[in-house]
């Protein structure tokens, strides 16, 4: 007995067919169903734009696009063509393409993507429309779209066929578009404060920068086992050390952890580090960019994000990650004693046995407990230096380092320091999350002996930033999940 999923693809199967033996007959016809260019003069948004400027005798339009609409009526046959700035209706008719070229023409389907060349004018309804004196079949689609209505609405389908996603869904493509104005607005923000924009390696032979597991791989002619970069960090501080004073990167990361609404194990993270500043300096450029990019992609620099406004031009909240902890629990954990941790943990539900160090067992209670309440703008700072071992020791609080991180809509959207450049004092730092490591920490970090090398040659006082980009593109778009932000997510196979 066929199953419904039996009866769909069998359905899609019989379609298939029919546009098979359509594309056939355009072949047959001479007609090339793919052919290798056409010469487009306007999009769809500029006919719109140019439509009042001019007269219809004057206003002849080449575009290209994807049919998404079809009415036939014997000799005449409406129909909408989109691209990416929009849809536009067009009207071709049979005694002016001539028998044999609308003969053709009907054999064009949703779907397909063509080529209009032909006069603007306005129907009697108002629409904007173009008269069809020519055409080219551009790409014959064999296989259909999903029905307007019935479709692709299936999460799990859309994230895997992100390509039909984008066709029919014009709402997902402005999410990437609004993405793309994102990273172009940090990288502009950058370049005009003098940062250097450089590129640093993905295959690494020591892995650090941050507290994760690895994905590993193998060079086959040099023998060796590599990592897919955590962070970007310590080759950035390199090149600090090297004498350039700004830097950063977008760069992707890779970690091998578990999939949630806010993680993928391959991520987009933004990078700067500038020597002579410290993490206080770095408050005031986040918040001042974060300023700049609800500007240019908010509304008077404010957005909304889950059913809660969120407003940009306000000055950040700062609070102590201590006094945060307090806060949201009743319980001061500055003496970091295990069982008061534990406690509170197993209270919040926490997972007891996954706790390694005391230290871990705050940055757990930190993520359930207080996180999902920072929804407007606010930097928490001076954490635990247990929790930091790249971090600088705050000047004036033994016990702490210099380290912020901004959260917004309920999420940490990045991570920045004073950074630590006493070459002993990280070697120490690294040897304690070796140790961790032993005790079954998979995620301390490695000693790099070659970065504490560059740090023995002299590294200046120096600031750094990450930023998730994946993260702040879905505050930015109104998005509930990371995989909505990322075309094509980590998926399991069909």
């Amino acid at each position: 007995m066929d199953t419904p999923d039996g009866d769909r693809v069998g359905g899609i199967e019989k379609i298939k067919a029919v546009r098979i033996e359509k594309l056939e007959k355009l072949t047959e016809a001479g007609v090339n169903p793919y052919p290798y260019r056409f010469e487009v003069s306007h999009k769809v948004e500029d006919v719109a734009r140019l439509e009042t400027e001019l007269t219809e005798a004057e206003t002849v339009v080449a575009l290209a696009g994807r049919v998404m609409a079809l009415r036939g009526h014997g000799a005449t046959t409406f129909g909408h063509i989109e691209d990416r700035s929009g849809r536009l209706q067009f009207y071709a008719r049979k005694d002016a393409l001539g028998p044999d070229s609308y003969k053709n023409f009907k054999l064009v389907e949703v779907g397909d993507m063509i080529g209009i060349r032909g006069n603007v004018f306005r129907t009697k309804t108002g629409e904007l429309t173009v008269r069809v004196g020519e055409y080219e079949v551009l790409s014959k689609a064999i296989r259909p779209l999903p029905e307007k209505w019935h479709g692709l609405q299936d999460k799990e389908l859309r994230y895997r066929q992100r390509y039909v996603d984008l066709i029919v869904n014009p709402q997902v493509r402005e999410i990437f578009e609004k993405r793309s104005r994102l990273i172009h607005t940090m990288r502009r923000y950058l370049l005009d404060r003098g940062y250097l924009e450089v590129e640093t390696p993905i295959l690494q032979p020591i892995y650090g920068g941050a507290s994760a597991r690895p994905f590993m791989t193998h060079h086959n002619a040099l023998d060796l086992d590599l990592y897919l970069r955590i962070a970007d960090e310590l080759y950035l501080k390199r090149l600090i050390v090297g004498g350039f004073e700004k830097v950063f990167e977008f760069c992707k990361d890779f970690r091998n952890e578990g999939v949630d609404r806010s993680h993928n194990p391959e991520f987009t993270m933004m990078e700067c580090y500038s020597a002579y500043e410290d993490y206080m300096d770095y408050m005031e450029m986040v918040e001042d960019m974060m300023r700049v990019v609800a500007t240019e992609l908010g509304e008077d620099g404010k957005i909304t994000y889950q059913g809660n406004q969120i407003d940009f031009n306000k000055p950040w909240r700062r609070v102590r990650f201590f006094e945060a902890l307090e806060e949201a629990t009743g319980v001061d954990f500055r003496s970091m004693e295990e069982n008061v941790i534990l406690d509170a943990a197993a209270r919040y539900g926490i997972e007891t046995g996954k706790i390694a160090t005391p230290a871990k067992g705050l940055d757990l209670i930190f993520g359930e407990v207080v996180e999902p309440q920072l929804l407007q703008p606010t930097f928490v700072y001076d954490y635990p230096k247990a929790l930091s071992p790249l971090a600088k020791d705050h000047r004036s609080k033994p016990g702490l380092v210099e380290r912020f991180e901004p959260f917004i809509g309920g999420f940490e959207v990045g991570n920045a320091f004073s950074e630590l450049n006493d070459p002993r004092e990280q070697r120490r730092r690294f040897e304690e999350q070796a140790a961790m490591r032993s005790r079954g920490d998979e995620e301390a970090q490695v000693v790099d002996e070659d970065y504490l090398r560059a740090l023995e040659y002299g590294m200046p006082p120096t600031a750094g930033l990450g930023l998730g980009v994946d993260r702040l593109a879905m505050i930015f778009t109104d998005s509930r999940s990371i995989r909505e932000v990322l075309f094509f997510p980590q998926m399991r196979p069909e």
